[in-house]
């Protein structure tokens, strides 16, 4: 008898501590779901709940919970746990890696651009990156890709199908033109050159695309990438000019060259070839044409009267030459952040925007310029538009209607860019609106 009560105390015992983990494990889970759910609440006041730009979507019916892809996502408060499933948060704020993809145990996250409301134009393209133009690729930022890594990945897939496509006796100087020297462009063309392929690289601007156009001092967010004829780069923040400086010494060991400060302005099929011409009127042959040219290859203009002036800019090049000047910043992205924060030691800076808080910026970026407004280093603008630009000043309207005269200097607008449409469209590539458009899948096939 002693002995079988012996045995219900500690089974007893046993069965209250399982009963008190379970318990504590379940108020923990609580807990957490509850400050996601406070989380989301705020982004949703804060405007940064919304995907701008390519995000993940969560299969709530196959997520288990697993915690794997907040724990790979690099952000902070893109993804968190409420009531059992993974939720989006700081949607705005996702910018693309796809970490959270490749993490996923069950495979139930998927990358997609644009919403059920906001739709996102779009090149046609199949999954080997080809356009519904047979012979025109499209690889990075472009095709809705942007991350660096991504954009990497992308033109070395496509140069694989351009490979394994190849005719003989098309009569064509090259093989292929790749049009476009940033991340996806200049690993088309080692790919290119690991496979002995015959091949001319023309960029409109000069090496690194949209990556040369930041300020000196922007921090490039990427993560680890396999660079043909080079191999793995392992990188999780980077400078503008360490990135560019990388390309450079792989470029240069491969002995490949870019033809820069050449835009391509037209893409012609003629025969079993197209014709690429430039600005000078030369012409070039090629069976294929990679396009690895960016989404804002055209920055995105205002429209208001002065904008043609020399004072006005879409890119900060080398801020550290620019001093004792009247500087307005116009936009409410992290290129704006950066470029205002990047001039306001040595000038007077106003930072312009829009709208009423910033939505999409980068957390560090967030903390940064809200210690320069307060510090009394920047004058931010928020509800306001530029409307006017004069020789020496600037108009800009606010809330409330008033019309403020600012003295001023320089102008730089950074608004993004526009989708190149009428340069694909004479190409012949279709261009869709696409609404919640799934990038990257899983195939469970």
């Amino acid at each position: 008898m002693e002995v079988l009560i012996e045995e219900i105390v500690i089974y007893s015992a046993i069965l209250i501590f399982c009963v008190l983990v379970v318990y504590l494990y379940l108020r923990t889970l609580k807990r957490r779901s509850q400050k996601v759910e406070q989380k989301i609440i705020q982004a949703k006041e804060d405007g940064i709940h919304e995907p701008i730009s390519l995000h993940p979507v969560v299969d709530i019916d196959n997520c288990i919970a697993s915690g794997a892809c907040i724990t790979a996502c690099p952000e902070e408060d893109i993804l968190g746990i409420q009531n059992g499933k993974a939720r989006l948060i700081n949607a705005s704020r996702c910018v693309g890696h796809g970490a959270c993809f490749h993490a996923c145990p069950v495979q139930a996250i998927s990358l997609c651009i644009g919403t059920e409301k906001r739709g996102v134009d779009l090149p046609h393209m199949n999954q080997n990156f080809e356009t519904n133009a047979p012979g025109v690729y499209i690889a990075g930022e472009l095709g809705g890709m942007g991350l660096i890594k991504n954009s990497v990945e992308q033109g070395k897939q496509a140069m694989d199908d351009i490979v394994k496509s190849m005719r003989k006796g098309t009569g064509a100087e090259y093989d292929v033109i790749i049009v476009g020297a940033g991340p996806a462009g200049i690993s088309a063309a080692l790919h290119a050159k690991k496979n002995k392929l015959k091949f001319l690289v023309l960029e409109q601007d000069t090496l690194g695309g949209t990556v040369f156009t930041f300020p000196r001092s922007k921090i490039v967010m990427t993560s680890p990438m396999d660079l043909p004829l080079y191999g793995k780069v392992k990188l999780s923040e980077t400078s503008k000019a360490e990135l560019l400086d990388l390309w450079y010494k792989v470029l240069s060991e491969n002995d490949i060259s870019i033809r820069e400060n050449c835009k391509v302005e037209s893409i012609v099929q003629e025969n079993n070839h197209f014709k690429v011409g430039i600005p000078t009127g030369d012409e070039f042959t090629t069976e294929k044409v990679l396009l690895a040219i960016g989404r804002r290859g055209t920055p995105r203009k205002l429209n208001v009267p002065g904008e043609d002036s020399e004072k006005v800019a879409y890119r900060l090049l080398e801020p550290e030459y620019i001093s004792d000047k009247d500087i307005i910043v116009v936009g409410g992205g992290d290129s704006a952040v950066e470029a205002a924060l990047s001039l306001m030691d040595d000038n007077h800076v106003t930072l312009s925007y829009r709208s009423e808080a910033f939505k999409r910026i980068k957390p560090k970026n967030d903390a940064k310029i809200k210690q320069a407004v307060a510090d009394g280093k920047i004058e931010m603008l928020f509800n306001s538009n530029l409307t006017a630009i004069a020789e020496k000043e600037i108009d800009l309207s606010l809330k409330n209607g008033e019309v403020l005269q600012l003295k001023n200097d320089l102008v730089y607008i950074f608004a993004g860019g526009e989708l190149p449409t009428q340069f694909l469209q004479k190409i012949g590539i279709n261009i869709t609106k696409r609404f919640g458009y799934a990038l990257l899948k899983h195939n469970k096939n």
